[in-house]
């Protein structure tokens, strides 16, 4: 009967996993920052970078670009509206600034040179609703998340040059209504101003929408409450993001939970499986309290050992950089995973010719692997970079926000040397016994909660053992392979 459940449990993954490349999804994703005749923003590019690794891990083809011009905005926004046609799920992600004109709201690309309203509607900007229509109007779900109400400086050169007749240049975007099948999401509220972030890093909005809206089996309209709840107290509620919707029926990013507890006799809309994201989340729930509460970095540090890709996996980053970043403790250095990385590693691709030009030989190779097992990503500790370890650099570059390409660069790769981890290593020289263990934070006040114990059995049957063993591997290389 355990085996009959594990191999259902198993079934129900790989049935979620299926489903979910089935349906056809189209992202357009955008981060302007390098402006022209305006001070830039550094950190649109890095936002879109990252939104559009997180949407290619959920299956959607994305349509990306940064830092475009306008005719360069046109090309893309085409080539999206021709694949969004008929698609079961399209999002539009744009980040960068925009600004608001007698109510209507308009993205602006890095070479507009804004000085009236004429220069706007005569096409200097995009109008946000007609793109929006254009696009995306013949997709079943449309999913929007607008990064784009920050401080706007083109405003005041319009106000300038607007002396002769009043023009109603808003601060921040104006409100915006959702038609049928759609969600709309503002970084903030109708007129305000949302934070860019500190430089390097992604926005604080979308910081939260990499967190949640891709958690599995999480509800889109219940991820975009925890988005909000997360903003609201990253920022010390200096910002809350506003939205408005218009879906009909319920959205999963990321359904694989939810087809578990359909074949589970749940009913396939219920809410109750997004309540609960993962297994164990009681005791990470636990765990996350007692880190946030201490405010040291040792132990928000200990957080992520133990969840790398933990539910408040952000909120710990966020902590983490506004606390001093002092010393050790005990003789044991305390890194966090944004101290000392360079912007670049959000931005610049990683290839094999990057790799190449790190030179590293076999025991870097190791130590590189034991590294990223010991932070959650297992992989098998040979010394060679094979398809199964480009796989994990695939998903750790993924949860870090990077290019995710399988390939590491020099700024990758001095990230994930900045990571803690605890590794046990044998005196042997034989490759195949240099067995990582799993990692137990080093911090001064609490540790990480222990592996689960084996089991004291193998099960009574060796034949049905091989069977599941067979079962796993199978599915989990399609898993990873998708």
């Amino acid at each position: 009967m355990r085996y009959f459940t594990i191999i259902l449990s198993l079934i129900c993954m790989a049935l979620s996993v299926s489903a979910a490349k089935a349906d056809r999804r189209v992202a357009f994703v955008v981060g302007n920052g390098a402006y022209k005749t305006v001070p830039q923003l550094p950190n649109p590019p890095i936002d879109a970078k990252s939104m559009a690794s997180t949407l290619r891990n959920v299956g959607f083809e994305v349509i990306e670009g940064t830092n475009l011009t306008r005719d360069k905005m046109t090309e893309k926004l085409l080539d999206f509206g021709k694949k969004a046609q008929g698609a079961d799920v399209a999002v539009f992600y744009y980040a960068g600034h925009g600004i608001a004109i007698s109510g209507t709201n308009y993205l602006l690309p890095v070479d507009a040179d804004i000085k009236s309203e004429m220069d706007v509607k005569l096409g200097a900007a995009i109008n946000i609703d007609l793109t929006l229509d254009q696009t995306m109007g013949d997709a079943k779900v449309k999913l929007v998340f607008l990064d784009a109400c920050r401080d706007n400086p083109f405003a005041a050169k319009i106000k300038s040059n607007s002396a002769t007749r009043s023009v109603n240049v808003q601060t921040g975007l104006a409100e915006m209504k959702s038609a049928e099948g759609t969600l709309i999401a503002f970084a903030t509220g109708p007129g305000q101003t949302a934070l860019d972030g500190q430089e390097g890093t992604n926005s604080p909005f979308t910081r939260a929408l990499i967190a949640h809206i891709t958690q599995p089996g999480i509800e889109i309209q219940q991820a975009m409450t925890a988005v909000r709840a997360q903003v609201n107290e990253e920022t010390s509620k200096g910002q809350l993001p506003w939205g408005h919707t218009n879906l009909i029926g319920t959205v999963y990013l990321n359904p694989a939970s939810t087809a578990v507890a359909a074949l589970g006799n749940a009913p396939a809309t219920t809410a109750a499986p997004a309540a609960s994201p993962s297994a164990g989340s009681d005791v990470e729930l636990e765990f996350w309290r007692s880190a946030k509460e201490s405010n040291k970095a040792e132990e928000l540090n200990a957080y992520l050992t133990a969840y790398p890709n933990g539910q408040f996996r952000s909120l710990a980053l966020a902590r983490i950089a506004a606390l001093d970043k002092n010393g050790s403790k005990n003789g044991t250095a305390t890194r966090t995973l944004t101290a000392g990385v360079d912007p670049a590693t959000f931005t610049d691709d990683a290839t094999q010719l990057t790799e190449d030009q790190i030179g590293l030989d076999k025991g870097q190779r190791r130590d590189v692997q034991r590294r990223l097992t010991g932070i959650g990503f297992d992989t098998k500790v040979t010394g060679v970079f094979n398809d199964e370890t480009r796989t994990v650099i695939k998903r750790w570059q993924a949860a870090r926000g990077y290019p995710s390409s399988g390939y590491l660069n020099k700024f990758q790769h001095k990230a994930l040397l900045s990571e803690i981890v605890a590794t046990t290593t044998t005196s042997s020289g034989d490759e195949s016994s240099d067995r990582p263990a799993r990692r137990r934070a080093a911090t001064g006040g609490g540790a990480a909660p222990a592996p689960a114990p084996a089991p004291a059995h193998r099960g009574p049957d060796p034949g049905g053992a091989a069977f599941i063993g067979g079962v796993v591997g199978g599915m989990m290389g399609g898993m990873i392979r998708r």
